[in-house]
């Protein structure tokens, strides 16, 4: 029953490659893990991203989730990185090192969808001039500050 649901579950989801690069480098980063929301939920779906050996992921989202957002993990699953799309929005919430930018899956899945990198300074160095291919989601991160990690700290 488990393989019937797995094949007819893969068969109706929708399938997006997510590529990880650091904000200042432009290297591509294969975090501890990927936690995955899907329309405005509060639930975390940590197992919905495979990691390939090239440090991409898969990600099969149900085909009636409209926008997502990506986070991921670093130091066995202990910190987050913070999202490079947010940065100059840090300021605007107390809630940890990054706010949540949702993106439309139809986007993702048209055209694919290179978020934006505020952790470059003003103007974006070639080597972090990417572009995704169609059903491809880019996203550019950075490791927590020391105010950051003593935050998160303390909230937990």
């Amino acid at each position: 029953m488990a393989a019937l649901c797995g094949s007819l579950c893969s068969q109706t989801g929708k399938t997006i490659t997510v590529r990880m690069l650091n904000g200042r480098t432009g290297k591509l980063i294969s975090p501890s893990n990927y936690l995955v929301r899907v329309d405005h939920e509060q639930t975390v779906h940590a197992n919905w991203v495979v990691q390939n050996e090239d440090g991409t992921g898969k990600l099969t989202v149900p085909s009636g989730a409209t926008v997502l957002t990506i986070q991921a993990t670093y130091d066995g699953a202990t910190s987050y990185y913070v999202g490079c799309d947010a940065v100059k929005d840090h300021g605007a919430s107390d809630d940890g090192p990054s706010l949540d930018r949702w993106y439309k899956t139809a986007d993702i899945l048209v055209t694919g969808v290179v978020a934006r990198n505020d952790c470059a300074g003003e103007k974006l160095p070639e080597k972090l001039q990417v572009f995704a291919k169609p059903g491809e989601f880019v996203f550019f991160v950075r490791r927590q500050n020391w105010r950051e990690q003593m935050r998160e700290l303390s909230t937990h």
